[in-house]
């Protein structure tokens, strides 16, 4: 069974179980807002069914939720922001704030983000570096839980990539982000939650078995990665440099939900003159034969649910309700 609710109050319940968990004012709002725009977009497995988890992570004092981040000069364009083990999108906000003067007088910008917690969608990062007419991309890597093409144990991350880039006004940047593995772990955790299966191909169970069953995961199993080869060696590609520049370490477990962030940020007028021009004309084109662009299935499932609110799954709510009883 499922509850809809407005995207308001989830935001409202979210901050109040953060801040009664130490957060500051701030960084509950920061967080929340971010977990709830994920339900918007339709991401549910990167929305407040985190809070659960995120509040646990406070808890085993895993992730300090009033730290504030660090912004460290380095060399020329290059950036690093030290999370402080706090929110991880509280850090990736504060790297995108930094990223846009400096892309902007440079040409290019970098900034890696170590010691951050969860940094949530890839995506809410590149696009608000899009919406300030930057090319981004971003990636980041994971604590194991994918088995690499042709191996049954976790080695890698579901280790997500993104790119953004602007279009003409009014329309939205084209956004893409996704995940190295079949499914992101937080979307198998949702289909646990509504007691539904995945499809074939996704993950194997702790003897290396193909299974549909959610709990296969979570019972020691392991997902498998996307494109098979193709799939696990960019997986391989971002463990390495999301590892090593944001300071998780190769074989991550540097702390539960810690990601190594690296965002990198192009502004389009140092090589071209007419890029948004350019992006438009193919956006065009696509859209004459009825083809959706990157980030418009986003735009539509956020219309949607403002208008008619967000689906929760009963577990998903019931948890927040609990956590807001406490608050």
């Amino acid at each position: 069974m499922e509850s809809t609710h407005s995207a308001d109050s989830l935001r409202e319940l979210a901050r109040d179980i953060l801040d009664h968990a130490g957060a500051s004012p701030t960084n509950a709002a920061i967080v929340a807002d971010s977990l709830v725009e994920a339900n918007l977009r339709g991401h549910d497995s990167h929305g407040v069914l985190r809070v659960k988890r995120y509040v646990q992570f406070i808890d085993e004092g895993r992730l300090d939720p009033a730290a504030e981040p660090e912004v460290i000069e380095t060399r020329g364009a290059a950036l690093l922001v030290d999370g402080r083990r706090g929110f991880g999108q509280v850090a990736s906000r504060a790297a995108v704030a930094e990223l846009v003067p400096r892309a902007h007088a440079l040409g290019i910008a970098s900034a890696a983000v170590r010691y951050a917690n969860h940094v949530g969608r890839l995506s809410e990062w590149v696009e608000a570096l899009a919406d300030e007419g930057l090319v981004a991309l971003a990636f980041c890597n994971a604590d194991p839980t994918v088995a690499p093409f042709g191996g049954s144990q976790r080695r890698l991350g579901t280790n997500p990539l993104a790119w953004g880039a602007p279009r003409r006004a009014p329309h939205p940047a084209l956004v893409m982000d996704w995940s190295t593995a079949t499914m992101a772990e937080g979307k198998v955790a949702v289909a646990r939650a509504r007691g539904e299966t995945v499809p074939e191909g996704v993950l194997v169970d702790a003897d290396g078995n193909a299974s549909t069953d959610p709990n296969a995961f979570y019972d020691g199993g392991a997902l498998l990665p996307f494109g098979a080869h193709k799939g696990s060696g960019l997986s391989v590609m971002i463990q390495i440099a999301g590892g090593a520049l944001g300071a998780t370490g190769v074989f991550g477990g540097a702390g539960a939900g810690d990601n190594g962030l690296v965002v990198i940020a192009l502004d389009p007028t140092a090589f071209t003159d007419d890029f948004e021009g350019e992006s438009e004309a193919l956006c065009e084109a696509l859209a004459s034969d009825g083809v959706l662009v990157p980030g418009e299935i986003e735009q539509r499932t956020r219309a949607q649910r403002v208008r008619d609110g967000i689906p929760l799954p009963a577990d998903t709510w019931s948890e927040l309700l609990k956590g807001g009883a406490r608050a």
